[in-house]
């Protein structure tokens, strides 16, 4: 006799929450040590409430220096850069910018939904970056915006959260 166990009605109502509390904008690489230059990989799941993202643009934190965003077909890349704040020389030297890149986005395309995919930039972490560093983004979609900046209080998982920025930790 075989006998056949199937997962009971709350297990499987709990899986498909947990499913829907990971659609969030996430990195592929979870965790980065201190002076290395990192691929960064954004992971965007889907739209603002079914409608097509049409525009993304990411705030770069001051523990990340030497930006350099990769270009994707279709959509117009632009970066910003902040004056105040001059690169160092070393970063100058290797990269000939004069000033620290603040802002990526990319514009003018369209991700549908239903769709997945994913925006890269390369970055250098600084020595003395420490715990985690937080990446926020906000995700257009026409007239709609996603916010991806909210951190989680003490004893909360970013799980928890509608909107939770994108955080990668820096391991010693």
């Amino acid at each position: 006799m075989i006998i056949k166990k199937t997962a009971p009605f709350g297990l499987i109502a709990l899986l498909a929450l947990t499913g829907v509390a990971q659609a969030h904008v996430t990195f592929e690489n979870k965790d980065v040590a201190p002076g290395t230059t990192v691929k960064f990989v954004l992971r965007l799941p889907h739209g603002c409430s079914g409608a097509a993202t049409t525009g993304l643009r990411i705030s770069i934190p001051e523990e990340l220096t030497s930006v350099k965003p990769q270009p994707k077909p279709g959509w117009t890349l632009a970066t910003a850069i902040d004056d105040v704040h001059k690169a160092s020389a070393e970063e100058t030297h290797a990269h000939g910018q004069g000033a620290r890149v603040k802002e990526i986005s990319w514009t003018g395309g369209k991700l549908e939904d239903a769709h997945y995919d994913e925006f890269v930039f390369r970055a250098t972490v600084s020595k003395t970056a420490q715990t985690q560093i937080v990446v926020p983004v906000v995700q257009e979609c026409g007239a709609e915006t996603d916010r991806w900046i909210e951190l989680p209080a003490a004893g909360v998982s970013a799980d928890d959260l509608k909107h939770p920025a994108p955080v990668v930790k820096v391991r010693p």
